[in-house]
């Protein structure tokens, strides 16, 4: 819906004469990087992570995806990482080579493509001063104030939908060190772990002081 928003209601029936839909099972792959970029997506429900595979084997996870985020872009004629799903995911598919055909007729597509493109790109840049610049202490505790702002619906809990080796590929740390610090944080009261897959805030001021370094 906010990638169409603004359409009038002829403009939006021909907008979804191109559109797909897609029900995945968690731990799919939606595409390899390297496959032929042939399909744009938004995620209608679940989650997903987009990954690359370092030359050594390691894996590197660049996002993680939830309701409204758009995927699948590309300068060239592949997909530059991978995409799978973390739980049950419901998408919306755009044929590549369709939805460019439409640009002439619906110029505001192509708008609302680019900055997708520019969200893309400043995520890309807060992701390397994450791993370049933060402590282990200060990398986990940004990633939950950004996963609360994005999930928590404005209450202290929130579900984890990646596994910790999922989080420890994506701040660039180790499993035990994710685990360890996760602890580290619970026994200072700053949060709850519920279970394996929920967490609390429970002092997210002093969580925000720590993710910006003091």
């Amino acid at each position: 819906m906010a990638f169409c928003a603004g359409l009038s209601t002829q403009q939006f029936r021909r907008f979804m004469t191109v559109l797909g839909q897609a029900s995945i099972d968690p731990g799919v792959t939606i595409f390899r990087e390297g496959d032929p970029a042939l399909n744009l997506y938004t995620i209608t429900a679940g989650a997903v992570k987009l990954y690359k595979l370092l030359s050594d084997g390691r894996r590197q996870i660049t996002a993680f995806l939830f309701p409204g985020d758009f995927f699948g872009l590309s300068v060239h004629e592949g997909y530059a990482y991978t995409a799978e799903s973390m739980t049950p995911v419901v998408l919306c598919r755009f044929p590549r080579r369709k939805l460019e055909a439409l640009f002439d007729e619906l110029p505001m597509l192509e708008k609302k493509l680019l900055g997708a493109t520019t969200q893309e790109l400043a995520a890309a840049q807060e992701q390397m001063l994450l791993l370049g610049r933060k402590t282990a202490r200060e990398r986990v505790a940004t990633f939950l104030v950004v996963l609360w702002r994005r999930l928590g619906d404005k209450t202290p809990v929130f579900a984890l939908p990646m596994s910790r080796s999922d989080i420890a590929d994506f701040l660039g740390l180790t499993i035990e060190t994710v685990s360890r610090t996760l602890t580290g944080l619970k026994r200072d009261g700053l949060i709850a772990l519920p279970d394996a897959n929920h967490v609390a805030i429970q002092r997210l001021d002093d969580l925000l002081c720590i993710a910006e370094g003091g």
